[in-house]
């Protein structure tokens, strides 16, 4: 069993060297009346989530007999499709299994940057499990060892971080990078191309870390 200790220890959503972006193949199609929409030239299912917007490509690595990714960590880069998978599954970021707690749901952020009294409240980071929420807070430069941590028992899926694209005399080209998630419903979701699903914590409290680790096992 991995320990905290261990080098090996890898968040499953960190992308790693030679997992790199896909060709560019996009196209935008005219819907008629106005309306246009992004895809690939050789689009499959997968490319799109459950709301139907387009996703980022980017290619995998092989895994190890873990079935985990293998390569060097870009610590600050989440890899497209894993964390659409553990997002929209509510999986653990560390290590992929369910991330339900008896206290809910545990989403990290780094320390004071998340301001509770501004509505919505937004994470694009997944969920992670008890056993793996230590690690978490020592293995992700962005939370420095002394993460705000968030326990909700209610996230619903709010939109999607990306870019806008449009089409011109040169082609499809880039319109805009918002800084904020496009929420789903958002007029211009048809021709954006997603690279981080959100959530909104919609009932929440917030601990500290220690506060956290003495609540656990008094809940288990």
């Amino acid at each position: 069993m991995r320990t905290l200790r261990e080098p090996g220890l890898i968040p499953f959503v960190i992308q790693r060297e030679g997992e790199d972006a896909a060709p560019d193949n996009l196209l935008i199609t005219s819907l008629g009346l106005g309306r246009y929409r992004l895809r690939y030239a050789d689009e499959d299912p997968r490319d799109r989530d459950l709301r139907g917007v387009l996703w980022a490509r980017c290619s995998f690595n092989p895994v190890d007999t873990d079935q985990r990714p293998t390569g060097k960590p870009q610590w600050r880069m989440m890899h497209p499709y894993r964390q659409r998978m553990t997002m929209q599954t509510m999986r653990c970021h560390v290590c992929a299994a369910p991330a339900r707690t008896p206290l809910g749901f545990i989403f990290l952020a780094g320390p004071g940057t998340v301001d509770t009294e501004q509505i919505p409240v937004l994470t694009n980071q997944p969920p992670v499990c008890a056993k793996h929420v230590r690690a978490a807070a020592r293995l992700c430069p962005h939370l420095d060892g002394r993460p705000m941590v968030f326990l909700a028992q209610s996230a619903p899926l709010y939109g999607v971080h990306g870019v806008l694209y449009g089409l011109g005399d040169q082609g499809v080209h880039v319109v805009a990078r918002p800084d904020e998630p496009l929420p789903y419903g958002h007029p211009n979701l048809p021709t954006f191309l997603a690279s981080q699903l959100v959530r909104r914590l919609g009932s929440f409290r917030v601990v500290d870390l220690g506060e956290l680790l003495q609540e656990l096992p008094a809940a288990a």
